[in-house]
């Protein structure tokens, strides 16, 4: 299977980099310290979805600005600590890329997200955070103001996530889905095509853009 393509949009957590270990220690002391037991936040979806929106389902509103600026400050910290680590391909996919044909999306803030990024050495030239949103996955919002801002239809866009609210919002955005089998079954993603990590794919550019292929 060949996909073709002008603009490549990636999640970040669990599709270019893992930082499932420390987002699960940051939001343990978190949750501590905000007296939510483990019963309680295991009632709500975590992954893949900007801290705001999960701080909210489990906080009174007015409690909620400075909770998320807590659990973002715990998450900063943690990134020196091996709170980040590159995931199989990453490097090798993305350097054949020119900058201006991709973009990192993620539901991570600026400052979470650059310094996920910086600490593996991935340097994007369009990001897109939860800063820049007012609704984040499963919402095509993030998906298609990446595509705006790289001036690409987003029906040339393929999405690359680990998570099935990401894909959904993919899917919204009306752009090819790819999902990556890193912290989910393949079996529960629905996307047009399922592989193991980005090292199971090889990219080409051409002069009509981007072709993305399954290797053998």
């Amino acid at each position: 299977m060949t996909i073709h393509a002008q603009a490549l949009l990636f999640d970040n957590d669990g599709t270019l980099v893992s930082s499932l270990a420390s987002v699960e220690r940051c939001w343990a002391r978190w949750a501590a310290e905000y007296g939510i037991t483990a019963e309680e936040f295991g009632r709500v979806a975590l992954h893949g979805r900007p801290a705001v929106e999960i701080v909210a389902d489990l906080l009174p509103a007015a409690v909620v600005p400075e909770a998320v600026a807590r659990v973002e400050q715990l998450e900063v910290e943690d990134v020196p600590n091996g709170g980040v680590r590159l995931l199989p391909g990453t490097s090798e996919f993305l350097a054949g890329l020119p900058a201006e044909c991709w973009a990192v999306v993620t539901s991570a803030t600026r400052r979470l997200a650059e310094a996920r990024l910086d600490a593996v050495g991935i340097l994007p030239k369009t990001l897109v955070c939860a800063d820049d949103i007012t609704r984040g996955k499963p919402d095509p919002e993030p998906y298609l103001l990446a595509a705006r801002l790289l001036g690409v239809d987003p029906a040339r866009c393929v999405v690359f996530e680990d998570a099935p609210a990401g894909l959904r919002a993919g899917r919204a955005a009306g752009m090819t889905t790819v999902a990556l089998a890193t912290t989910h079954r393949a079996e529960e993603l629905d996307a047009d095509l399922v592989v193991r990590d980005l090292s199971a794919l090889s990219v080409l550019v051409t002069d009509a853009g981007v072709e993305i292929s399954v290797r053998d």
